[in-house]
């Protein structure tokens, strides 16, 4: 189990994570090169701990009105709850941060989303709230919940452009680009960037917009069975859509994209593309033999994603794929919990 002083130095110190050549993938997609950031080496084993973990903690210390390293020194006890939906990782990035600030965190959690992710999440101490329906419908909950009073709500998504925890989560989210070094960030000429609200692919699209040289062709990649992020970028809304959103990704399980995502996406110019869950099937042995890199369906989806575009001549054509291509893809989580 892990600690609090543990979680707080995690904060202070975190440790960079690899960016790992896979030349193999390279051969196979007829690109030049293919580098991976792998996020199962992050804390708690996906990059989510970026984001949640240091907007729950902002979000108390405005409400503190205190740095937030005073919060590590105070009684939690006169601190509210952290209150957050999830489908799994950003509910225990929000519990870290509770965790670490010695308050609660109540976490609401869909009837789909597995008990061993639910499990970790309450080793930290959190309240888990159980949501007939889909990862919206415990949006849906989390937000009123907190609204009625409930505690502070630490959403990674949102329907206002100006969402300051938001804006904080997609920040954290940065850093994956932000720990690359400058020569690798100006080689990179795609991202294939799975998505479930957008929030990630929102960052990526974001940092390399900040890098010098041409800008990247962004790439947003979800399960055919829940690509929201790619309505919202053909429609230039954000709504929901129809489905149950079933999919193997199922971190990637989400019904209606994040406006504060949407707008950077749209502001840099990304593109969506779909995958099959036979592909994401495929894409896990890939990115674990040939690349050394252990991931779920959701972790994996990006390679999914440049798999399926290498493979198509007009996808190809059209991400303008060649052998002078360098494809930056992020594996999102480790493999997916053991029972």
């Amino acid at each position: 189990m892990t600690s609090r002083a543990q979680i707080i130095e995690a904060f202070r110190t975190p440790i960079a994570t690899p960016l790992i050549a896979a030349p193999a993938i390279a051969v196979r997609c007829g690109v030049g090169a293919v580098l991976i950031k792998d996020e199962s080496r992050r804390s708690f084993g996906n990059f989510k701990m970026l984001g949640g973990l240091a907007a729950g903690l902002s979000a108390l210390a405005r409400f503190a009105g205190t740095p937030v390293e005073s919060l590590f020194a105070m009684d939690g006890r006169h601190l509210p709850p952290l209150v957050c939906a999830s489908d799994g990782n950003h509910g225990l990035a929000v519990a870290a941060a509770a965790s670490a600030a010695a308050t609660r965190a109540i976490v609401f959690l869909h009837d789909d989303v597995d008990h061993r992710r639910a499990a970790r999440i309450r080793e930290l101490g959190a309240e888990i709230v159980r949501v007939s329906g889909t990862y919206d419908d415990a949006v849906d909950r989390a937000a009123t919940f907190a609204a009625g009073g409930g505690g502070l709500l630490i959403a990674d998504t949102s329907e206002r452009t100006d969402d300051p925890v938001v804006t904080d989560v997609i920040a954290g989210y940065r850093r994956i680009i932000d720990e690359l070094e400058e020569a690798a960030r100006r080689s990179m000429t795609h991202a294939f960037i799975q998505a479930g609200v957008g929030g990630l692919a929102a960052a990526v699209a974001e940092a390399f917009a900040r890098r010098q040289g041409p800008p990247i062709r962004m790439i947003v990649v979800e399960p055919d069975q829940a690509a929201c992020v790619g309505h919202a970028l053909r429609h230039g809304v954000a709504e929901p859509i129809p489905g149950s959103l079933v999919t193997t990704a199922e971190m990637l399980s989400c019904g209606v994209a994040s406006v504060p995502a949407l707008a950077i996406l749209q502001r840099h110019g990304a593109e969506a593309a779909t995958v099959s869950e036979t592909e994401l099937g495929a894409a896990v042995p890939i990115l674990a033999a040939e690349a050394g890199v252990e991931a779920s369906p959701s972790g994996a989806a990006g390679l999914a994603g440049l798999l399926r575009a290498a493979a198509d001549p007009c996808r190809r054509a059209h991400f303008r794929l060649d052998r002078s291509s360098t494809v930056f893809l992020v594996a999102s989580e480790g493999a997916a919990p053991s029972a």
